[in-house]
C-alpha cells in the first residue's frame, strides 16, 4: 500500500536582530486561513556576513524569504534575477525560490512599495491625488517610499536627510525611477511644519522624537511613520494631537506581508485574517 508523502514548504524572515519581528505572526496567520498546513514560517537571525552561507544552504523545501535590514541590499548579488521594481528601488525584501535542484533560481522582489501604497491609501480620502510629499530619511525604505509616492502621483517630493553626502543611494534610485526629489536638511522639518499631502517618516524608532517635540501647527496631510515600536510613536501621537490623520507603521507591515504571501504561495494574502493576528499581537482594539 503506497502512501503520499507531504512535501513541507518553508519560509522565514531573516535579519539582525530579528527576534522582534511580527512577520511570523502574519505569515502563520495567513497559512492557517489558507489551509496551508504543510507550510512553516520562522525567524532566523542572520548577519550580512552570514547571509551568503545561509542562502547557499537552503534545501528544496524552501519557498521564500522575507528580508529586513541590513540585508535588503546585501542579498542582491546572491540572486539569479531581480524583478524590475526591486532593481529600480535598489532594495529586495522578498526572495522567491523557484524550481528545484540544480535548476533552482533565486528571484528578488520588493513588496515594501505595495505595503506603503496600501497603508497610505488607508489614510487618504479615496480618489485623492498626492501632489506634494515629504520623506524623512534616506535609507532603503526611503527609496521604496519614492516609488510608492510616484505611484500615488508625486514625483517631486522633499526628502529630508541628516547628511546630503550620504544620500547617494536614494538619489540614484530616484534617478532610475524618474523621480526628482528636493533634498533638505532634516533639521528643517519643524520649520517646514511638514506641510504636504503625504508625510512619510522612514527614520529608525525614536529618531523622529525631537521633530515631534518641535511641531506646533496643525498638519494638513496624512502621516505614515513606518516605525511602530513604541506604538504610537511620538511623531504619530503629536500629529494626531494637532488634528492630523496618521497611519501606523504596522499597516505597511501588514500589506507588504500579504503581498509576500501571494508571491510565495500563489494564493491572495488573506488580509483580514492577518490583520486580526496583527491586532492581537499588538493588543490593538479591533476596528469597528
Amino acid at each position: 500500500m503506497s502512501t503520499t508523502q507531504v512535501v513541507r514548504r518553508r519560509a522565514a524572515v531573516l535579519g539582525h536582530p530579528v527576534g522582534h519581528s511580527l512577520s511570523p505572526t502574519l505569515h502563520r496567520a495567513a497559512y492557517a486561513a489558507l489551509g496551508l498546513d504543510d507550510w512553516t514560517y520562522e525567524a532566523c537571525d542572520v548577519t550580512e556576513t552570514q547571509l551568503e552561507g545561509f542562502v547557499a544552504g537552503l534545501s528544496d523545501e524552501w519557498a521564500g524569504l522575507s528580508l529586513t535590514m541590513p540585508l535588503k541590499q546585501t542579498v542582491i548579488p546572491l540572486l539569479d534575477h531581480v524583478e524590475p521594481l526591486a532593481q529600480v528601488v535598489g532594495a529586495v525584501n522578498t526572495v522567491l525560490l523557484q524550481g528545484t535542484g540544480p535548476g533552482r533560481s533565486l528571484v528578488g522582489a520588493n513588496t515594501d512599495v505595495h505595503g506603503l501604497v496600501a497603508a497610505l491609501r488607508e489614510g487618504l480620502v479615496p480618489g485623492t491625488a498626492v501632489r506634494d510629499a515629504v520623506v524623512l530619511g534616506a535609507g532603503a525604505t526611503a527609496s521604496s517610499t519614492l516609488a510608492a509616492l510616484a505611484e500615488l502621483g508625486c514625483t517631486t517630493p522633499r526628502v529630508l536627510v541628516r547628511s546630503v553626502a550620504r544620500a547617494g543611494a536614494v538619489l540614484r534610485a530616484a534617478h532610475r525611477m524618474g523621480v526628482e526629489p528636493v533634498l533638505r536638511p532634516l533639521d528643517d522639518a519643524p520649520a517646514l511644519g511638514l506641510a504636504a499631502d503625504v508625510v512619510v517618516s522612514t527614520l529608525p524608532p525614536r529618531a523622529a522624537d525631537a521633530i515631534a517635540e518641535r511641531l506646533d501647527r496643525a498638519p494638513r496631510g496624512v502621516l505614515l511613520d513606518v516605525a511602530y515600536d513604541p506604538r504610537p510613536t511620538a511623531l504619530h501621537a503629536r500629529w494626531v494631537t494637532l488634528g492630523g490623520v496618521a497611519v501606523g507603521g504596522e499597516r505597511m507591515l501588514l500589506h507588504q506581508a500579504a503581498e509576500q504571501v501571494r508571491l510565495m504561495t500563489g494564493h491572495p494574502g488573506p488580509v483580514a485574517a492577518m490583520d486580526r493576528a496583527l491586532r492581537s499581537a499588538l493588543e490593538i482594539t479591533p476596528a469597528g
